[in-house]
């Protein structure tokens, strides 16, 4: 989600493509707004934002998801399936990404990413993968 708010990030122009190219309504998890926060913060920490940068982009980030996103929840379920998924050893996942996986297998949603051993996972295990 970073690149939709940071035009200098290199995913900036597909991230947009993405949203506009996949009509489903969007949604967004607890979860996958820490992954934001803990990006702007690395961010602000290598100083590649100040803190009145990140202050603000947390602001427009809240109100982008409060207008135009629906809100889920990342449950004890989810983290045993992430769990579950991480043991299989045929495929290249982190933690965060069979949570987001989880999250969105649950939910029957379409899971927007670049990381393409993630999108990869979520297709093995039958997660739709927006394209853009």
């Amino acid at each position: 989600m970073i690149a939709l708010f940071i035009d200098s990030d290199p995913f900036t122009e597909r991230a947009k493509a993405c949203i506009a190219t996949n009509p489903e309504s969007l949604i967004v998890s607890d979860f996958a707004a820490a992954e934001f926060a803990s990006a702007v913060a690395r961010l602000t920490r290598t100083r590649r934002l100040t803190t009145d940068d990140a202050t603000a982009l947390f602001g427009t980030f809240d109100a982008w998801k409060a207008r135009t996103t629906e809100m889920a929840y990342a449950t004890t379920p989810d983290i045993s399936a992430a769990a579950a998924v991480l043991r299989r050893l045929d495929l290249n996942l982190r933690a965060p990404g069979a949570i987001n996986i989880a999250v969105a297998d649950r939910l029957g949603a379409t899971l927007a990413t670049f990381d393409e051993r993630m999108a990869t996972a979520a297709r093995t295990l039958g997660v739709r993968v927006a394209t853009a």
